[in-house]
């Protein structure tokens, strides 16, 4: 049986960057507060924990003083860079330079429809580290939008500024956006609204889903890997199973059944931006010594 590793699945560069930021510094002090999971994948947090990182909450950290905090990938609302300051707390900021180009957009466009009495939309994920963050550039008054159910929040009677979050689907997104734009000229007529659409989704993420398409097309069956709270996860999941039906989702090599290769003559293991390389060669093992 064939078992093939997708090599183009595993850690974004942001994720990669925050990692490195985290044994760099657990190497040299042995011990370091992240707020939040570094990564949602519960394996290598629990790797890392093994290190020397503590994971603490935002409630946490506001009791913290005098010490080192790293900030992952997903970034933070302006509120943490605040207390930090507040608190005697040096910031190891490992934020993705794409979210924080993304924040920076986003606090531009909530000043300019803010002028013209309209909306801030984001789409993406309520309660995600990395829409907290964005939320947080506009004072809180963005409307976030997961679903076509979500767009009977606005008023299509105001202009509408809309983003991304930057782990969204790309098809998602242009749904979304097509509907907006039909809900607006069904309110006010055509070409007598105001409508920003940006699309503001990270193309190293997006540009995985074609090659998932590939990837799954080729193998008999398909593990995809990442853990349970990963967003990216559970949409290129949905990729691979919409064009292989065995397709499976796993976060560990205990999830993993032998039934499911029974007859296989390759397999195919792919995974999310969150997912660990090692973590995916170790299931590789396990399917192999079956």
């Amino acid at each position: 049986m064939l078992v093939e590793i997708d090599k183009k699945s595993g850690f974004c560069f942001g994720v990669v960057y925050a990692i490195q930021k985290a044994e760099e510094e657990l190497e040299k002090h042995g011990k370091l507060y992240c707020l939040g999971d570094i990564v949602h994948n519960n394996v290598e947090v629990e790797r890392l924990s093994g290190r020397g990182l503590v994971t603490i909450d935002h409630e946490q950290f506001r009791n913290l003083k005098d010490c080192m905090v790293l900030i992952r990938a997903h970034g933070e609302p302006p509120e943490t860079y605040k207390i930090a300051l507040e608190n005697n707390i040096e910031l190891i900021d490992a934020s993705c330079p794409v979210v924080l180009k993304l924040q920076n957009r986003i606090k531009n466009g909530f000043d300019l429809i803010s002028s013209q009495n309209g909306q801030i939309v984001i789409y993406g994920k309520e309660g995600h580290a990395e829409v907290n963050g964005l939320v947080g550039q506009t004072k809180y008054n963005a409307i976030v939008i997961g679903s076509i159910e979500d767009l009977d929040k606005l008023d299509y009677t105001k202009p509408i500024n809309l983003f991304s979050q930057t782990t969204q689907s790309k098809e998602g997104f242009r749904l979304i956006s097509e509907e907006i734009k039909r809900r607006l000229e069904a309110v006010n007529g055509k070409d007598n609204y105001t409508f920003y659409s940006n699309d503001t989704i990270c193309r190293q993420v997006s540009h995985r889903e074609p090659d998932l398409i590939e990837f799954s097309k080729h193998h008999d069956v398909i593990i995809f890997v990442s853990g349970k709270k990963s967003s990216n996860g559970k949409i290129l999941y949905t990729v691979c199973k919409s064009v292989n039906e065995k397709t499976y989702f796993v976060s560990e090599p205990k999830d993993i059944v032998q039934d499911w290769f029974s007859g296989v003559k390759s397999v195919g293991i792919c995974g999310a931006t969150s997912t660990p390389r090692w973590l995916m060669e170790k299931i590789s093992e396990k399917i192999q010594s079956f």
